[in-house]
């Protein structure tokens, strides 16, 4: 099966080249789509310089969940994986992020941070990601130990059948709401993960948390 990745960018001029040289590396038959969200500091030109890199240029700042719609435009392998394109997720994980659904055992996996010791985070973001996960496995009946990880893979026909709306961070409880209720099979696996600060460019705050139980509650109860 191909696999597509697609890298939501904004201002990762420290990161990117590193990115995707790690997603290069691994030895499995993919495109790379990097959706850039008009990035400023450098990260659009250098990407522009990337030949194997399929190259999407949004207009304006429109936000991650924009970018990806805008990327998914362009996807033509069996499997969509999501990969920011910082340095917190592992590319390696990807053969382990794919099995079941390879295998036909799932058609959504997600990566979780949290199946072994705590990982490396501030307190503050490690409760709002447990409170994320219990409301999703109360609302929607399955069980998710991390709702809001980066490292999310789907069949490629069934993320491309929904309409999706989100603009920004809202794209994880969007495809975890609106599946979960359409009982797609759903997987986790363990996953390596570096978190990285603010100050190294870290861009999700308090508000997007709010938006994240809002939106899982807004598809559970509204559609």
């Amino acid at each position: 099966m191909k696999l597509s990745v697609i890298i939501p960018a904004y201002n990762e001029i420290d990161t990117i080249a590193e990115v995707l040289q790690r997603v290069r590396a691994v030895d499995m038959e993919k495109e790379i789509i990097v959706a850039d969200d008009y990035s400023t500091d450098g990260t659009r030109e250098y990407l522009r310089t990337q030949p194997d890199v399929i190259l999407v240029e949004n207009s304006s700042n429109m936000g991650k969940g924009l970018a990806i719609r805008a990327a998914l435009e362009r996807v033509t392998g069996d499997i969509v994986l999501i990969q920011d394109a910082d340095l917190e997720y592992d590319p390696n994980d990807y053969p382990k992020l794919i099995r079941p659904i390879t295998d036909g055992t799932a058609d959504m996996v997600y990566g979780t941070r949290f199946a072994g010791p705590r990982p490396k985070m501030r307190l503050i973001n490690y409760a709002a990601n447990k409170v994320f996960a219990l409301i999703a496995t109360l609302l929607y009946a399955t069980r998710i130990t991390d709702e809001a990880t980066c490292y999310k893979a789907f069949r490629a026909d069934i993320i491309k059948s929904l309409d999706l709306r989100c603009k920004r961070f809202e794209f994880c409880p969007e495809v975890t709401a609106r599946l979960l209720k359409r009982n797609i099979r759903y997987a986790e696996v363990p996953i390596s993960y570096q978190a990285r600060t603010y100050a190294q460019g870290k861009k999700i705050t308090w508000k997007d948390g709010l938006e994240c139980i809002w939106t899982l509650l807004k598809y559970r109860f509204i559609g």
